[in-house]
């Protein structure tokens, strides 16, 4: 090591050792009542908490509500935080199980392909059902979190545990399951933190992350398994959107077929219809953009998005009585080797999280 390699060594443990001091100062204020210090040092940690709550439960206005259970419960609890554990592990172990007593009286959330067959292309749209479906994480609430990096807090944002398959994959699993894989292999707490969290045993810990890792892979899409960090869509993946969205644009369903992989799936929460296959996604695709058809949508807007890290677009159609183009859907996208294999359309009550307009002028 050199002289300036040990130099920045001093220097970084100099800063932890004087943010460590003033979490200290702050955690003891809040401690002792004062309000401000609580809110001050429960901010920096807000939206990893929020992430967290979502990954144990799927939904993203269910993991804000958490986020205020866990404020609650840390502020009424607060007398208990006795700085054996950082403050943020403390906020963790307080999320966790808040998530744990909400997944009791919960149901786990789904997609459409985890409940029924395929659905026929040349039938009508069915009624959405008010089934609590998987939601989409805006990566706008990315920013600001650890992404990448050694630790726990450089493992709270890894691509793949934020992905939509990723998400539906850990909704297989019971719940002090899911919370020991996120905790173990998400966040990368060691067992016997992890074990101190649940109030469980390192051996229970450890037998609870076998049985969820073998679960995990028969729910995951044939690929690695070691989450590795990335900061989101790469530029052949923008490429694939670009395309796909100047295709609906032109309501040109061959050229969105020829982005699409052969077995593609596409779900539309909260419409209980699934499509498996590139030809019946196509064939269902061509009726919604047929002014003919009894399934015709309209003339289709597209504008990018972030969720999940995913590539992710949001769509607005006019119908023929609209003066503009009302929201739609948003649609995330899992793409390999240059196609479109998943798309998830979701509905447009989401657009707000995601800071879009209801609707765009013509």
């Amino acid at each position: 090591m050199d002289i300036d390699d040990r130099r920045g060594r001093v220097r970084m443990a100099s800063e932890d050792g004087r943010r460590g001091d003033a979490e200290q100062g702050l955690a003891d204020a809040a401690r002792s009542g004062d309000e401000a210090a609580f809110a001050t040092l429960t901010e920096r940690y807000r939206r990893e908490i929020q992430l967290h709550c979502y990954r144990m439960l799927g939904s993203l206005e269910d993991a804000e509500d958490l986020v205020q259970e866990t404020l609650l419960r840390a502020w009424r609890g607060r007398a208990t935080f006795e700085g054996r554990s950082t403050f943020r592990a403390w906020l963790y172990r307080i999320a966790t199980n808040a998530c744990l007593d909400a997944l009791e009286r919960r149901p786990r959330r789904v997609l459409p392909h985890h409940l029924r067959p395929p659905s026929d292309p040349s039938q009508p749209l069915p009624p959405r059902t008010d089934v609590p479906w998987l939601q989409p994480y805006p990566d706008l609430l990315l920013e600001g979190i650890a992404a990448g990096g050694d630790g726990p807090d450089g493992a709270v944002v890894a691509r793949e545990t934020v992905e939509l398959a990723f998400l539906a994959a850990l909704q297989h699993l019971p719940p002090r399951q899911r919370a020991v894989l996120v905790l173990r292999d998400v966040l990368g707490h060691p067992a016997g933190e992890t074990a101190a969290l649940l109030d469980a045993s390192v051996a229970a810990v450890n037998s609870a992350l076998q049985r969820a890792r073998t679960t995990m892979k028969e729910h995951l899409p044939p690929r690695r398994l070691d989450w590795a960090p990335a900061s989101g869509p790469t530029q052949g993946e923008r490429e694939v959107l670009r395309r796909l969205m100047a295709a609906y644009e032109r309501a040109d369903a061959a050229a969105v077929a020829g982005l699409l992989a052969e077995d593609a799936r596409a779900t539309m929460p909260p419409y209980p219809m699934w499509f498996q296959g590139r030809d019946p996604i196509v064939r269902a695709l061509a009726e919604s953009f047929d002014p003919a058809s009894p399934n015709y949508q309209g003339r289709f807007r597209m504008v990018a998005v972030g969720a999940n890290l995913q590539p992710a677009v949001a769509a607005y159609v006019r119908r023929p009585s609209d003066e503009g183009y009302p929201a739609f859907g948003v649609s995330v996208l899992r793409i390999e080797a240059g196609l479109v294999v998943e798309f998830t359309a979701f509905g447009p009550e989401l657009f707000p999280a995601f800071g879009l307009p209801p609707e765009l002028d013509r």
